[in-house]
């Protein structure tokens, strides 16, 4: 055997220095890794020295395997408590790296949303679906009968002029776009089983010059009752109803005589409008009336056997005073810090 294999304590603790010496020169896990094989592995002393033990004298095996035992076990110690540290310190260097700043701006593209009028004209649809009703829509382009004559619009009537309709030539085709959603009603009453009960919500068209009171082409929100024994005691009630769930429940409404074409009495709405930005005020908010006699007639309906109610109002208008939108233009434009107001509601 030669010397520097000998076991004894001074050649085990020199073995144990050197390898601690390496292990100790390590700065990461990769040069750790480097030096393992000299300081713990089997070209190292410490391995050396086990070795020896197979030829060491059997009165000296019991101490010097002892000796050499509890080395090794210094060692490996030694190496594995550099280890975990060098693990730690490069998990904490990726959490790091990889660790994200919550309260820094990032830059993203907004998300878009969906428009005011049409969030109301929903929020109006759930309120009478959840009475009974049921919602009619109708085509854009329509008849002029539909749109005039049905509901007893007179041939010279000021409604027909050019300048609050828009006729689709050929003129022979009597076509125009809808300058309301009543002709909805009229389709209703001519296709529905009685009784009927439906709102006809949509998008209208008239010759008007975009301001901030006006746009040539808005919405509207129609509703139409016709059942036996209806009266407007009746319409007073769906009203007062549907104005309390618009405008709060200190909201009231009140009618004012008036007189429309398709109904027969009419009356102007307004409403009480108790969150009103400068106080609390009455409202202009539509018209509305008993379904004229003449209208159930050209639909087919017996007058003397059912009766009817109907009501109309826009749904800017509604937008305008119940959100305090003092331009009707803030609504057509597009701009998206007008929607971000109201909420981006997907």
């Amino acid at each position: 055997m030669s010397s520097e294999n000998q076991i004894s304590e001074q050649s085990v603790n020199q073995a144990v220095s050197d390898a601690l010496a390496l292990i100790a020169s390590a700065v990461d896990l990769d040069s750790l890794r480097a030096v393992r094989s000299a300081a713990i592995g089997e070209s190292s002393a410490i391995a050396k020295l086990n070795a020896a033990l197979a030829t060491t004298a059997n009165d000296q095996k019991a101490a010097a395997g002892k000796l050499v035992g509890q080395a090794r076990a210094q060692l490996n110690q030694a190496f594995s408590s550099a280890e975990e540290q060098f693990y730690a310190v490069a998990a904490a260097a990726k959490l790091a790296a990889e660790a994200v700043d919550m309260s820094a701006v990032i830059n993203t593209i907004p998300v878009g949303g969906r428009h005011p009028l049409s969030l109301l004209q929903d929020e109006i649809s759930d309120v009478f679906v959840g009475m009974g009703w049921q919602i009619a829509e109708g085509p854009e382009l329509e008849s002029e009968w539909f749109n005039f004559d049905a509901l007893n619009f007179d041939a010279d009537h000021p409604a027909r002029a050019m300048q609050d309709t828009f006729f689709v030539e050929p003129a022979s085709a009597h076509l125009v776009l809808r300058t309301h959603t009543s002709p909805v009603q009229i389709r209703s009453m001519l296709e529905r089983e009685l009784p009927i009960y439906v709102l006809c919500p949509g998008r209208v068209f008239r010759t008007d010059e975009l301001d901030a009171t006006h746009t040539p082409v808005f919405h509207q929100v129609e509703g139409l009752a016709i059942d036996k024994g209806l009266t407007m005691a009746d319409l007073k009630g769906t009203l007062e109803h549907f104005a309390k769930i618009m405008f709060g429940e200190e909201a009231k409404i009140r009618l004012r005589p008036s007189f429309f074409p398709f109904t027969e009495p009419s009356a102007e709405l307004d409403v009480w409008h108790p969150g009103a930005k400068g106080g609390a005020r009455w409202v202009e908010w539509g018209g509305c009336g008993m379904v004229n006699p003449n209208v159930l007639l050209a639909c087919g309906i017996d007058p003397e056997v059912h009766s009817g109610f109907a009501f109309g109002m826009g749904i800017e208008r509604t937008l305008m005073f119940r959100n305090d939108v003092k331009d009707m233009r803030d609504m057509v434009e597009g701009d998206v810090r007008f929607t971000q107001h109201f909420g981006m509601v997907l």
